[in-house]
């Protein structure tokens, strides 16, 4: 293993490499990109290749500190997130990490923090971060995960260097999937459907996906113009279970997207639901743009809600009312 392993991010970790050869490597980093994209594997690669006795400005997952890192045991690198039964991380798991960076490294090497994700600090906590970011310890290094920056306070952002990441390419995630054995179709629907995220990808359970995908495919192509009380019956089926429900939302999205795209386009390139083409292109025979980006904007909104607990039922109803009442 090393860092030519890794998949994508070329860019992001040529830069990282050129400053831990060069000796150059910044006090804070921030990265930034959507969950699951590898952020977290390349903040541990880092601290592996910084702490690595065996293969200098790389890793090789043997040695006893790439070995205790990867265990989350290491006395100079330390992840820090939520607390059990915790939404937040506290101004005292700053302030411990504050001492902790100040002491001298055991192995000699740099002292690390991996703070993930970085958007759970509350208020104080940040502001006590900021201090540690204006007069880093020596021989420290802070790294920040997040999937935006927004909740951060722009004065810490502004004392990190950021680095961007993006979604994985299809091609990357397919090649990935199918080393690991995973059936062909499986493949295509997974690294299509993950949004370039291989972490979503392997949570996946691609044959489970498949039977639900049918039948809400089903269930939305059953919603005729006008059909209101099929419409009800409809929310009332998806809306027994806050997780099922926010499953099928998620693949909503990606099947509106899907028809506003071929809409436009009349090509299926980019299309995520490739399985579903026939019913895609049944769906675009009399498709309309501006439903259909209603419907995809009024289906994330919905997601939204049923994050924020709002009832189930209502939710699902409001949007299928939308879909039977311009059909």
């Amino acid at each position: 293993m090393g860092f030519s392993e890794i998949i994508g991010h070329g860019k992001q970790l040529d830069t990282l490499r050129s400053a831990l050869v060069q000796g150059r490597l910044h006090h804070a980093y921030l990265f930034v990109g959507p969950e699951g994209v590898g952020k977290r594997t390349i903040a541990l690669s880092l601290a592996r290749a910084i702490h690595c006795s065996d293969r200098p400005g790389d890793f090789c997952d043997q040695c006893a500190n790439c070995a205790r890192i990867e265990a989350s045991n290491h006395p100079d690198v330390r992840f820090i997130g939520p607390l059990p039964d915790k939404k937040e991380i506290s101004i005292q798991q700053i302030r411990e990490i504050e001492k902790e960076l100040n002491f001298r490294s055991f192995s000699g090497g740099r002292k690390i923090a991996v703070i993930d994700p970085a958007t759970l600090m509350n208020l104080a906590a940040q502001n006590a971060l900021l201090k540690t970011l204006e007069e880093p310890p020596q021989n420290s290094i802070l790294i920040l995960i997040a999937s935006n920056s927004g909740g951060l306070l722009p004065t810490l952002r502004s004392r990190c260097l950021r680095l961007s990441f993006g979604p994985l390419r299809r091609d990357l995630l397919a090649g990935f999937l199918a080393a690991k054995g995973t059936a062909a179709e499986t493949v295509n629907l997974l690294s299509a459907i993950s949004g370039g995220s291989l972490g979503t990808a392997m949570r996946i359970d691609g044959e489970d996906l498949r039977e639900k995908r049918q039948v809400w495919s089903g269930l939305l192509s059953a919603l005729k113009a006008g059909d209101y009380r099929a419409a009800t019956e409809t929310a009332e089926a998806l809306s027994s279970n806050k997780e099922e429900t926010s499953k099928f939302l998620e693949w909503a999205e990606t099947w509106y997207r899907d028809l506003l795209i071929h809409t436009v386009t009349q090509d299926s390139k980019d299309i995520i639901n490739l399985d579903l083409l026939a019913q895609i292109e049944e769906h675009c025979a009399h498709g309309d743009i501006e439903h259909l980006l209603s419907l995809l904007a009024q289906t994330a909104a919905a997601s939204a809600q049923i994050q924020r607990n709002f009832n189930r039922r209502m939710v699902l109803e409001d949007l299928f009312f939308t879909v039977v009442g311009a059909r």
